[in-house]
This record gives structure tokens, C-alpha cells and sequence, in this order.
């Protein structure tokens, strides 16, 4: 065999080599998730450990992922999009970033995570429940000689300028949901009303929508806007926060879950999913003392000390309205016209 041959020969088994070790052997997933990075953790370990399948995690808000799946819609990078407000993973799926599937567990689910299914044609789920409400820090609230705080409308008062923060509903489910709230609670004029008067109160917008509480806990700010849960996680901890449940009502979150659409991985994308809704999954995620939500399967166990949503003043959220891109693009614009850019 002379020399040119043999280099041939080479390349030849090198060729064939490649082709007979498969693209993976475990398989991987790349997951978007929208909840608290040490509930990331505790989820992709989980999975990992179960099935084998490597997961490359990346932590953004609820808006912050949504953008993010606008920009790859013809080049999806992701393969789930776990966690977050319920409002954005409808809009995604009206707007066809999402994929339909429908959970082995979905019998076993909670109405509320059953409808956010239906509502989006399968193209989501309800992986939890949570209240929104805010909270205070109670040492700071004493030493300022604040009053104490009960319903949305006190909020207003301009006792607290300067003393309270929220998200931009632009990056955040939390503030979303916040924002379509009010709206539902007082209507569409002194609704918007309410959102200037709360201006007016704002220290800062964060990015995050826990952000505004685990501030509260530092004593950077008086009162954060947040979901119950989010509070009740400080407090639990030992820091000086009281949880509020609103007089008026309050609107509540199904945090969710969608598959994206074109995903590289799409066999590992609806396995991540069903273990995710799994009773095992979601009693390890709930009730881990991290995550403070109300788990979507009913046959899951929480955390004792979670917000009992029976005992809380819950309005009739209309997921499917605030929900809708062409609602959600509305509010927004208007936020960002009338009340972010309005003098405090």
C-alpha cells in the first residue's frame, strides 16, 4: 500500500469512527428558567440525577426570557421555557414561539394549571400558584413612623414617597401581573389613576420581580410589591418582613411552563416536561423551603409554610384577556408613556 493509500485509509476509519458515536449519549436540554436561581438549581439537579440528561440552565425574568424567544423564533437556542408568570407563556403561545403538548400528569393538575393549558391550545401548563400581595420591612416601618400598610390604596398615601419599590412590567411577570391587577380591581380609568399615584411612591424599578422584597429584607427600601410567597420566603428566613394580603383582593399568578417551538432537543424538551409536572418533581421543588408556591399537582406536597390561598381575598384574574399579546403590548405602552416617565 503505498503512502497515498494509507493516508486515505486513515481518513477513511476516521470518517466511518464519527459516524458511529452518536451526537450525545445521555442527551441535553437547554432550559430558560424564570423562577428564583436556588429553585433553577434545585430543579435541574434533580432532573439531571433522574434521567441522565445534560441541562445548560440560563436565569432570566419572565419579560427577559420572553424577548429573548422573540429574537431566536427562526434560530431557537432553548428548548424550555420553565416558571414565571402565567400572562407572557400565553402570549408566546399565541404568537407561536411554543409548542403544543400535553402532560402526562394533566388529570392530576389544579384547575387553575389545567386552564392555562387551555387556554394557550396545550402550548403551556401551570407548573405552580401564587398570590400577589407586597411586604414590609417592620423595623423600618417603626423607625419612620410609618403606618401600617393593608390595602392597595394605601400604597398611594404620600406618606411613603420614596419608600417603595416594584419591577418594570416590561421585564417582569411580577409587575404584569401587578399592572393588569389594579386594572381589573378598579377599571380602566382609576386603575391607571392608581399606577400614577403609585409613581409617585416609586424608588426604583428593578428588573427582577423578587428583587423589590429581598430588598425590603436589607432595609434598601421600605415595602417591596411582590408575590405573597416571595415574602413569606424572607420572613421564614428570620428577617424582619410582614406579609400583606391586599383588603381590596388580589391577583394571583400560575406560573408556567412551555415547550419551544423548533427545539434542538425536542425528545428531552417533553421528558423534562412530564417529570417537571411529576408528583415527585414538584414535592421536591415545593417543598425544599425555597420555593413557597402552591405546586400544580395536587397529588405533590408543598412547603407548611407556604400562603394559604383559601385564607386569601383572590379576584377573578382573567388569564385569557391579560394574557392576549395584543393586551399585554397595550398596557405596557401605555405604562410607558403615561405613568414610567411621569416626575415624582
Amino acid at each position: 500500500m503505498n503512502k497515498l493509500k494509507k493516508i486515505f485509509f486513515v481518513f477513511s476509519l476516521l470518517f466511518l469512527a464519527s459516524y458511529a458515536v452518536p451526537t450525545y449519549a445521555k442527551g441535553n436540554l437547554t432550559v430558560y428558567c424564570s423562577v428564583e436561581i436556588e429553585v433553577c438549581e434545585i430543579l435541574i439537579q434533580g432532573f439531571k440525577k433522574e434521567t441522565g440528561i445534560d441541562v445548560a440552565m440560563t436565569r432570566k425574568s419572565s419579560g427577559e426570557t420572553f424577548a429573548q424567544m422573540k429574537a431566536e423564533a427562526t434560530n431557537p437556542k432553548g428548548d424550555v421555557w420553565y416558571g414565571g408568570t402565567g400572562d407572557p407563556h400565553l402570549t408566546a403561545a399565541s404568537v407561536g414561539l411554543t409548542e403544543k403538548y400535553k402532560s402526562k400528569h394533566f388529570n392530576d393538575l389544579l384547575t387553575a394549571a389545567q386552564n392555562q393549558a387551555k387556554f394557550s391550545d396545550y402550548k403551556s401548563v401551570g407548573i405552580y400558584v401564587g398570590a400577589l400581595g407586597y411586604g414590609y420591612n417592620t423595623n423600618l416601618l417603626k423607625e419612620k413612623g410609618l403606618p401600617v400598610p393593608k390595602s392597595w390604596a394605601d400604597l398611594t398615601n404620600p406618606v411613603y414617597k420614596g419608600e417603595i419599590q416594584m419591577a418594570n412590567p416590561n421585564s417582569s411577570g411580577t409587575a404584569y401581573t401587578t399592572l393588569a391587577t389594579i386594572i381589573q380591581i378598579l377599571g380602566d380609568d382609576k386603575g391607571w389613576d392608581f399606577m400614577k399615584a403609585l409613581h409617585k411612591n416609586i424608588n426604583q424599578y428593578t428588573k427582577s420581580g423578587s428583587a423589590p422584597i429581598k430588598a425590603a429584607a436589607k432595609g434598601e427600601t421600605t415595602i417591596g410589591i411582590v408575590f405573597q410567597h416571595d415574602a413569606t420566603k424572607q420572613k421564614k428566613s428570620g428577617l424582619p418582613i410582614a406579609v400583606v394580603s391586599p383588603t381590596e383582593g388580589t391577583g394571583f399568578e400560575v406560573g408556567s411552563m412551555s415547550i419551544i417551538k423548533g427545539a434542538r432537543n425536542m425528545k428531552e424538551a417533553k421528558i423534562f416536561a412530564d417529570w417537571a409536572l411529576s408528583p415527585a418533581a414538584q414535592t421536591l421543588v415545593f417543598s425544599s423551603g425555597i420555593s413557597l408556591q402552591v405546586p400544580a399537582n395536587t397529588k405533590a406536597k408543598g412547603d407548611p409554610d407556604a400562603p394559604v390561598l383559601s385564607k386569601i381575598k383572590l379576584i377573578s384574574y382573567d388569564f385569557e384577556k391579560y394574557g392576549n399579546k395584543d393586551t399585554r403590548s397595550k398596557l405596557l405602552r401605555k405604562w410607558d408613556k403615561d405613568v414610567s416617565n411621569l416626575p415624582k
